[in-house]
């Protein structure tokens, strides 16, 4: 339980609402801002004006996927109004208290660094990125089904990378029938994948394997589906990128060849937001008490 605990939640999208209940069930204090247009209340929630007096006593500030643009101001989606988070809002902040998000720009890394405030990144963490992965595999085999004229069963598919995200897509794919290509960096990943089943690949020959190609799932946030890629594959290939912007695809050279090359980033909170939102909920409930029981205020 979060009994006593004051957390002040600010901006975000649907996954925030599942937050924000799961967060009130464990008896937090929550304060939520930038909920204006939200008609549903919550019980134990309470709606309060974005100022740093707002944060002077807070345990917590939890901030949407993206923390903040990089001028610093906090997305909403249920709100009209501009919350942007300022050196005064961080001086407010109590010094033991954490500002929480699932990815951080630059310019709330040099904010939290500036006023020595802890800051935790959600989503660099291996069990959040590992239960994210199940909506963003699923999302993606969504936008595969509606921009191709096949079955994922016996279709010729890439992923490129087999990290947290890469492995759960290949799984995926492969318990459809798809024949499942890995495109690896790491001779022990490479291993991993030929054990595994699928049929793994050096990433310096990806342009060698392209020519049968019907679907590339890429994962990895750096150019890697150049343009000298591309121009191997064949007109009917799909390019789902689920990297984080700006993904690592040549869409300029693809939407000239006419192969269809979408960037995908933050399916979870597109296709399952409940889900994703109880993901991070249960994380930051880890967390919380995590530095209770350091400050000794758990059992």
């Amino acid at each position: 339980m979060l009994t006593g605990v004051q957390v002040v939640l600010a901006g975000g999208d649907a996954r925030q609402l599942e937050v924000i209940r799961q967060l009130t069930e464990k008896d937090a204090s929550v304060t939520i801002v930038g909920f204006d247009r939200l008609e549903t209340p919550f019980s134990g929630a309470v709606k309060g004006e974005w100022s740093p007096e707002l944060l002077a006593e807070a345990d917590a500030l939890v901030l949407p996927a993206v923390g903040t643009d990089d001028d610093g101001v906090v997305p909403t989606l249920f709100t009209d109004a501009e919350l942007k988070l300022t050196d005064a809002h961080a001086a407010a902040l109590p010094k033991a208290s954490k500002v929480i998000t699932g990815m951080a720009k630059p310019y709330l890394r040099k904010l939290c660094e500036k006023h020595r405030i802890e800051l935790i990144e959600l989503f660099e963490r291996d069990d959040v990125a590992i239960y994210n992965s199940i909506p963003t595999a699923e999302g993606a085999l969504m936008m595969a089904i509606q921009n191709t004229d096949i079955t994922i069963h016996g279709s010729n598919c890439v992923v490129l990378g087999l990290g947290r995200t890469g492995f759960t897509m290949a799984r995926t794919l492969q318990a459809l029938g798809a024949r499942v290509k890995v495109g690896v960096r790491r001779d022990e990943t490479f291993a991993r994948a030929f054990e595994m089943g699928f049929e793994p690949f050096y990433m310096p020959d990806l342009a060698r394997h392209a020519g049968n190609i019907d679907l590339i799932f890429n994962t990895i946030p750096t150019m890697i589906v150049t343009a000298q890629v591309i121009a191997q594959l064949p007109q009917r290939a799909c390019i789902i990128d689920l990297a984080s912007k700006p993904g690592g695809t040549d869409f300029r050279f693809a939407e000239k060849r006419g192969i269809k090359a979408l960037l995908a980033p933050g399916l979870p909170g597109i296709v399952a937001p409940k889900t994703a939102g109880r993901i991070i909920a249960n994380s930051l409930t880890q967390i919380i008490l995590e530095t209770d029981r350091l400050r000794g205020n758990q059992p």
